[in-house]
């Protein structure tokens, strides 16, 4: 964000389209109160709408939301894209599947 202004777009394992966000929550620590976790917007084809989401759970927690969206924002954006391919992994388990092993196992093979 901080270099293009807008949030990093990636391509999913299941070649859909999504954003990123950093966002905030109250952690019920007492020690530190805030969660960062990251936000994933899916994008429909086509036309640009929302279609859905996935999120994180919390990745930092901390006393202020400065210094978690600032230790969340700091992650690469390599680990960001594994953090998203896992949980895609996670709602679709056959999501990187090739067609003609999905076929295969339909006909019994």
């Amino acid at each position: 964000m901080a270099v293009h202004a807008r949030p990093a777009a990636f391509e999913g394992r299941d070649g859909r389209s999504y954003s990123v966000s950093i966002e905030t929550d109250e952690t019920g620590d007492p020690d530190a109160p805030v969660g960062a976790y990251l936000l994933f917007v899916q994008w429909s084809a086509g036309e640009p709408r929302v279609s859905g989401h996935l999120e994180t759970d919390f990745l930092e927690r901390s006393r202020t939301e400065e210094d978690a969206r600032a230790r969340v924002g700091a992650l690469p954006l390599e680990r960001v894209r594994t953090l998203l391919d896992a949980l895609i992994a996670e709602r679709l388990p056959n999501a990187d599947r090739r067609w003609f092993d999905a076929m295969r196992d339909e006909d019994g093979e």
